[in-house]
This record gives structure tokens, C-alpha cells and sequence, in this order.
């Protein structure tokens, strides 16, 4: 028996509410100072929420092994991420509103710089472009239109947009065309398996097309796509916990993810206070809820360490409005980690806190990452989350005789 289906048999009602808080990207790694961002941020109120908790540190796969948010996310919502792989695709999709069928291919886009000459990425997020030049982009790539698919392209946020292709025969065992760095061409997409060579082939019609629609604009005079994917189908959050559940988040894609587990996804506005006010708008409604803060990640991949401590410094300020609605369980943790020296995603552990009345509580009272190396918590992985939120929620059954 997976874990899945174990909390599929063991979830029973109790009244008591879950707040898990996801801070993208969370983890970092020392600087000149020898502090994380973390560890730099000034954090009165989750270190007063830490003396009456029990902290540790968690892995979001598996040791070694750098997480995509999909990935991240999908462990702290407790289903094995490798098991269940999810394209980065399906998540913008969905994480705008549009629905997929069996039929469905969906691929996140992004625009990027290209040297005009060598015609390299210059810059994979083509300067952050904002959302209405996005539009503008997409409305210019909707003109794009092949025999054999219908072709559906929406703006996303910033520099990213969705693609979804519709048709018979269509499969995502492909390669990205991101090549992950600048200085080098973006890549073609492959045919990982035999079932996939149609797709490849009209994806790579549609780039053909869309490079040339792009290369007088600037600064988005090319773009990649990533995470091409079908809708996997996974069991939803209700069936596995019996958990009405909601997410209040900011972005798209994480959205995405919610709705692809069956969450509803509430109207967040685009700020950590008016999150705030989401969730205490919504209180009587849920048991459970999913509160996601992004630019921590987003000023980490940037390289900015004081942008990243300034997050969680605004983050530290709503926590007494969170704790004011006295939740039974409040997990405070990150999907992954995106240390600001790296400008990128890493496999480094997470530090995570949770605070509820039936607890353990260990002897720390900082909430940073060496403080919960050595937390009560010990080393755990993502997808033990769940289950100890249940359990100190009083939502699982005793397991056998």
C-alpha cells in the first residue's frame, strides 16, 4: 500500500483547521555574513512561533536531487513526486483557467532575448517583460494556425504564456527547448519516444512560425517552451483526505497545481496582505488552506539576497493575523530551495515549523535553517507533511488492530 492510498483508507473528520504556509523557494545558503536569508530576515513573530513548535528540516525528493516547483509542490501536498510527474505545461493551463482534455497538450512558454546575430539567449525571461507586452506577444502568435491541431495560446504573467494543442495522436515524451542558460541557442524540441514524434514535429512547425512572427520585437524576440505535458490525473485532495481545501496564491502556476488537485482556488488579489485578508475572509469555509507567497523564489533566481530577506520580513508580518484565527495545525515551510548565490533552484533541505496544541514542542527558538538541523523534526521528506497534519489535526484513524 502507497501512502496515498493509505490516507485514502485512514482520513476520518475532525473539525480542526490546516494552514500550510509555502514560502517559494524558502532555503538558502550562507553569504559573506555567514547568514541564510532566512537567517539574515529579521523574524520576530515566526521566531515566537517557534518556541512553541517543533521544527526540522525536509527534503523535497530525495537527497541530491533539485526540485522543479511541480515536484516541490506535489510532495508537500503529500503525493510521491516520483510517481507522479506533472509537466510545467498543464500547471500555467490550468493555473489560468483553461481546461484540458485526453486530447491536450499544453506547454509553458516563455519569452526570451536573442542575440539578433548568433541568435543566443541573451536573457531567458526576456528583461521580466510585463504582462501587457505579453499580451501583446500572444495576440501577435495567435495568427499561427496548423491543419492538424487547433492551437490555443494565452498570456500567463510577466513573460510567460500557455500553449495548448489539440488533437488526435498528441504525446508529451518531449524535450524542452530551454536550454537553462544564455549564451546558447534555444533547443528543438525531441521526440523522447516514438509515440511522440507527431507532437515533436508540429511543436517545432509552430516555433518555426513564432520566431519568425517575434524577430523585430524587443526585448522578446524569441522564446522556449517547457514542461510539454498531458494532464496526468491524480486522485484529488478530497478523495485522498477528506479535506475541503482551498489556495490562496498570486501566481498562475501555483494555482495550477491546486486546481489540478482539486483545491479551490480562491481570488487572492496580487499582494501577501491581500492574501491575508483571503484567508480571513474565507476562515468558516475550509479546513484546509494552501497560502503560497512566491517572490521569495522569484528574488532568489534573481540573485538577490536582500530582496529575498525582505519577502520573508513582509511574510513574518502577517503571521500574528494567521495566528489570531487560531488554526489547529500551521505548517510554515518552502517547496524547494533557491539560494540567492545560485540564482537558481537547489536540493538543499528545507527548514519547516509546525505548531499545534498536541505537539512536542523541541527546545529551539529561532526558525532558520541551522536551527532546525538540529529541530525535533529531524530530516524528514515532503511528502511526510501531510500525514503529520492530519495526525495533529485529529484526521487519521489508529492504522490496523
Amino acid at each position: 500500500m502507497n501512502q496515498i492510498d493509505l490516507m485514502k483508507e485512514l482520513h476520518t473528520f475532525s473539525d480542526k483547521k490546516i494552514i500550510m504556509l509555502v514560502m517559494d523557494g524558502l532555503g538558502g545558503l550562507p553569504n559573506d555574513e555567514d547568514k541564510t536569508e532566512l537567517e539574515a530576515a529579521y523574524t520576530p513573530n515566526m521566531d515566537k512561533l517557534a518556541r512553541d513548535s517543533v521544527l526540522g528540516l525536509s527534503t523535497p525528493i530525495s537527497p541530491g536531487i533539485t526540485p522543479g516547483s511541480g515536484p516541490g509542490h506535489l510532495g508537500l501536498f503529500g503525493y510521491e513526486p516520483l510517481e507522479y510527474q506533472i509537466g510545467r505545461g498543464v500547471l500555467e493551463a490550468l493555473g489560468i483557467g483553461l481546461d484540458l482534455s485526453p486530447n491536450s497538450l499544453a506547454a509553458r512558454g516563455n519569452f526570451c532575448s536573442l542575440d539578433p546575430v548568433s541568435g543566443v539567449i541573451t536573457d531567458r525571461r526576456a528583461g521580466r517583460i510585463p504582462t501587457e507586452e505579453c499580451s501583446r506577444l500572444v495576440e501577435m502568435l495567435s495568427t499561427i494556425q496548423m491543419d492538424e491541431v487547433s492551437i490555443t495560446i494565452r498570456p500567463v504573467k510577466d513573460y510567460r504564456f500557455a500553449l495548448i494543442l489539440e488533437g488526435d495522436g498528441l504525446a508529451d515524451d518531449l524535450s524542452e527547448t530551454d536550454p537553462q542558460k544564455t549564451g546558447l541557442k534555444p533547443l528543438k524540441v525531441e521526440a523522447l519516444s516514438s509515440n511522440a514524434t507527431k507532437s515533436a514535429r508540429i511543436l517545432n512547425q509552430w516555433l518555426e512560425q513564432a520566431f519568425a512572427i517575434l524577430a523585430d520585437q524587443r526585448p522578446a524576440n524569441g522564446c522556449t517552451l517547457r514542461g510539454i505535458a498531458k494532464d496526468p490525473g491524480l486522485p484529488s485532495f478530497a478523495e485522498v483526505y477528506g479535506l475541503q481545501a482551498c489556495a490562496i496564491a498570486t501566481y498562475p502556476m501555483y494555482k495550477g497545481i491546486s486546481r489540478l488537485v482539486g483545491m479551490e482556488v480562491l481570488d487572492a488579489g496580487d499582494s501577501i496582505a491581500s492574501e491575508l485578508h483571503t484567508l480571513q475572509a474565507n476562515w468558516g469555509k475550509y479546513d484546509f488552506f494552501f497560502f503560497h507567497v512566491k517572490k521569495t523564489d522569484s528574488a532568489g533566481e534573481d540573485g538577490n539576497f536582500a530582496e529575498k530577506v525582505k519577502v520573508i520580513e513582509e511574510t513574518d508580518r502577517i503571521i500574528p493575523g494567521i495566528v489570531d484565527l487560531q488554526p489547529d495545525v500551521l505548517i510554515i515551510t518552502g517547496d524547494h530551495s533557491t539560494p540567492s548565490s545560485l540564482k537558481a533552484h537547489s536540493w538543499h533541505e528545507l527548514p519547516i515549523l509546525l505548531y499545534a496544541d498536541n505537539i512536542r514542542p523541541d527546545t529551539l527558538r529561532v526558525f532558520g535553517e541551522r536551527s532546525c538541523m538540529q529541530g525535533g523534526l529531524g530530516h524528514m521528506r515532503h511528502i511526510d507533511i501531510m500525514p503529520l497534519a492530519m495526525a495533529h489535526a485529529d484526521k487519521l484513524a489508529k492504522y490496523g488492530a
